[in-house]
């Protein structure tokens, strides 16, 4: 009875969320119609063809397959009008901490835009992400258990954010204008020119976004090296403006039937202002700070991929360089002080810079005869980060302006080297598919501060293995197993001291230069049905993890964020995804097979639920230690006039998320209006996110001597109207030189 509920909501979902090429006499149309051929008459006799259905070409929204996930995110009207850090956040198993990293079914997340890797982590990667706009996303891939192919550093899963490639004949634009607001205005127009002649295409996207919001946070703090304790109460406001202007170009140029070269530059400028009000309260203590903070960064990314085809059995080599450019200069600048209000200052200049450059290789090696293939690769990698702080506290504000004049100044400098080889097989044995792979990475880490007397060096040589089992139960159900070795080095974001220059008397805020590299051992196993339906679980064990902590030194009544290690990070977690045919189930068995040819046209929602528990060595749990079970799903409802309703809501109960107790729950309801006009040249959609405002976060952090209470909320509700016209050549010509960047072999940047 299991077995026959199972194989009949397999089958739903399946009809439900794709669109399957099917004929009784083995033809398909692109059409989505009934076909009725007549009765043909002959001298001998006359045949009857009775009537036959046709269905139209296969289109997907969701796939689910036993390595990966992937969301098609260009026509999903929820996901495909915000930024691609909102799009992201909404994909099934994706979990947003309290403290705003991303993990996946409970591994932490290494992050890719079109298969490159980003050097960018912490607040530096989620503004990127803020600015690259969703409509850009054709589609994103869930990476659960990356193998050897992948960079060893790309920890316990990764994101894969791939731009829209596809190239129309001629020349063909898009504009697009997101425009967002509450008490506050955040417009965001874009214009996309894409276009194909003989051998050569092209597409440039130009967009600027400008967006004022406001986040308000507040600190309950207990000294308890003191006796008896101290408390200090901190309430900070800030009002911020970001200003981002982006410039996206890729070409492809086919040299031959074989080979192709690519080539691709995003640039992204930001200009930002925020404004902050902060106080702090306590026993004799009656402390504010006024004043505000600037931030001008530039990224600049480039890229020229070699792809060929080396004979008719299927072997390739790709060849790929890439280089990635970052700097930015926060200035941060109290009002001023008077004697009667007891302001005072806080002034700080930061000058950062990255440079990260690679060149890489792939070569694959089928052997079609004995479903076997081999793929080998290696990239040598190059990271340097230069960051210099400069700060005054309770001095005139004037010496911001006089570099002389600055009461003390950190330097700091990271230089990292990694060489990489690999080698990942692939072998199939009836229903059984198994891969083994080997990587071999070799580290040299040198970092530096004015802070340390000595330099801090890494050198490691080590061997990451993965191996993988799947077996086939059924051609639409299979079932599988992992299990890989990775290593990740700690990012600028966790280690670097000047890690924010917004800090005063009762605040500092700085990274950990003694952090060392954390290494991963990740296990899964999963079960996939009809490529819509997952039930998983993983267990990863992560030695010498940091986490973001407040802390402070005995005796100082100073709260310091900073990053602290841990012996081992131990997470259990389970996961299930499936959709619910709401039109089987409501509207009959008739009505659901008129509309099971067009997903667009369907009435569904999609469950996703993970449960989450770590333990962890080497600290100890002040509360208890309470799994959490995070709830989330998606529903598109037709209504009329060919309008979509979109809505999605998530929940992080209350519980215990790695170090931090969270004693509110975290959740948002998002509804959307979508209709196209002008036969689908023109789209419409009216947006409204965290409905109920209820996005916010409530959490306890133990550190050493420092117990917090941390609340933040950030404008949240937001209302949206997003509009696209698409003009030009709207029809798909056939590709003769599909751009292609998946360069999902390399290491990413972490969301931490």
């Amino acid at each position: 009875m299991k077995s026959t509920l199972l194989t009949m909501l397999c089958l739903t979902t399946t009809v439900f969320f794709a669109q399957e090429s099917k004929t009784n006499i083995d033809k398909t149309t692109a059409s989505n119609s009934k076909v009725t051929v007549d009765t043909l008459a002959t001298k001998n006799k006359t045949n009857e063809l009775k009537e036959v259905t046709v269905f139209g070409n296969k289109k997907q929204f969701l796939k689910v397959e036993s390595d990966k996930t992937t969301v098609n995110v260009k026509d999903n009207g929820m996901l495909n009008s915000g930024s691609s850090l909102d799009a992201v956040k909404k994909l099934p198993g994706v979990i947003t901490s309290p403290t705003g990293s991303l993990s996946l079914n409970g591994k932490n997340v290494t992050i890719y835009v079109d298969g490159a890797p980003s050097t960018l982590s912490g607040t530096d990667l989620q503004n990127y992400l803020s600015s690259l706009p969703a409509n850009a996303i054709e589609k994103v891939e869930l990476i659960y258990n990356p193998g050897a192919s992948f960079d060893a550093s790309s920890s316990g899963s990764v994101i894969n954010i791939v731009t829209s490639s596809k190239r129309l004949k001629g020349v063909n634009a898009s504009f697009n204008m997101n425009y967002n607001f509450n008490k506050y205005q955040k417009p965001s127009p874009q214009i996309l020119l894409n276009g194909k002649e003989k051998n050569f295409s092209w597409q440039t996207m130009l967009g600027y976004n400008y967006i004022d919001s406001e986040n308000r946070s507040k600190n309950d703090q207990t000294f308890t090296s003191f006796a008896p304790v101290k408390n200090l109460f901190q309430e900070n406001f800030n009002v911020s403006t970001n200003r981002n202007l982006y410039f996206r170009v890729g070409t492809n140029y086919k040299l031959s039937e074989k080979s192709n070269v690519l080539f691709n530059y995003n640039g992204n400028f930001a200009n930002d202002r925020n404004v902050f009000n902060s106080a702090a309260s306590g026993e004799n203590i009656d402390y504010k700070d006024d004043g505000f903070s600037k931030n001008k960064n530039s990224n600049h990314e480039i890229s020229l991929q070699y792809k060929t085809k080396l004979d008719t059995l299927g072997r390739t080599l790709d060849i790929t360089t890439f280089l990635n450019t970052f700097d930015k200069n926060p200035i941060n600048q109290s009002s001023g002080f008077s004697p009667s209000s007891g302001n005072s200052y806080n002034n700080g200049n930061i000058d950062f810079g990255l440079t990260n450059y690679y060149l890489k290789y792939d070569f694959a090696i089928p052997f079609g005869k004995k479903d076997f293939s081999l793929n080998t690769g290696g990239k040598f990698n190059t990271i340097k980060i230069n960051n210099l702080g400069k700060y005054n506290i309770n001095s005139a504000t004037d010496a911001i302006f006089d570099s002389n004049n600055y009461a003390e100044t950190i330097d700091f400098n990271y230089n990292e080297n990694n060489l990489a080889f690999y080698v990942e097989a692939r072998k199939k044995i009836k229903k059984f598919n198994f891969t083994a792979g080997l990587r071999f990475e070799d580290f040299d880490v040198k970092r530096d501060a004015s802070t340390l007397t000595d330099k801090i060096e890494y050198k490691n040589t080590n061997f990451f293995p993965n191996i993988s089992a799947l077996y086939e139960i059924s051609s639409q159900v299979n079932v599988s197993t992992s299990y890989s070795k990775k290593i990740a080095q700690p990012n600028y974001n966790t280690i670097d001291p000047n890690n924010s220059s917004n800090f005063n008397q009762y605040n500092s805020s700085n990274g950990n230069l003694t952090l060392q590299p954390v290494f991963y051992d990740n296990f899964e196993i999963k079960l996939t049905a009809m490529q819509f339906v997952q039930l998983g679980a993983n267990y990863t064990i992560a030695k010498d993890d940091s986490r973001f902590i407040f802390n402070a030194k005995p005796g100082e009544l100073v709260s310091n964020q900073t990053f602290q290690q841990f012996d081992k990070i131990k997470t259990f977690s389970a996961f299930a995804s499936f959709p619910i045919p709401l039109d089987y189930f409501f509207k009959g068995k008739e009505e659901f097979k008129k509309r099971m040819n067009t997903i667009d046209k369907m009435n569904y929602i999609f469950i996703n639920v993970n449960y989450v528990k770590s333990t962890i060595d080497g600290y100890e749990f002040p509360y208890a230690n309470k799994a959490i079970t995070n709830y989330s799903a998606q529903a598109q409802i037709m209504l009329p006039w060919d309008i979509v309703n979109t809505t999605s809501y998530f929940i992080l109960p209350k519980g215990t998320w790695e170090i931090y107790q969270i004693e509110k729950p975290i959740q948002q309801f998002d509804i959307s209006f979508n209709k196209d006009f002008m036969n689908k040249k023109l789209k419409l959609g009216l947006h409204c996110f965290d409905v109920f405002n209820k996005n916010e976060v409530n959490a306890l952090i133990s550190g050493e001597n420092l117990d917090t209470r941390f609340y933040q909320k950030q404008d949240s509700r937001t209302f949206r109207i997003s509009l696209t016209y698409n003009f030009g050549n709207l029809k798909l010509e056939k590709e003769n030189t599909e751009i292609n960047t998946e360069k999902v072999k390399q290491g990413g940047g972490m969301i931490k």
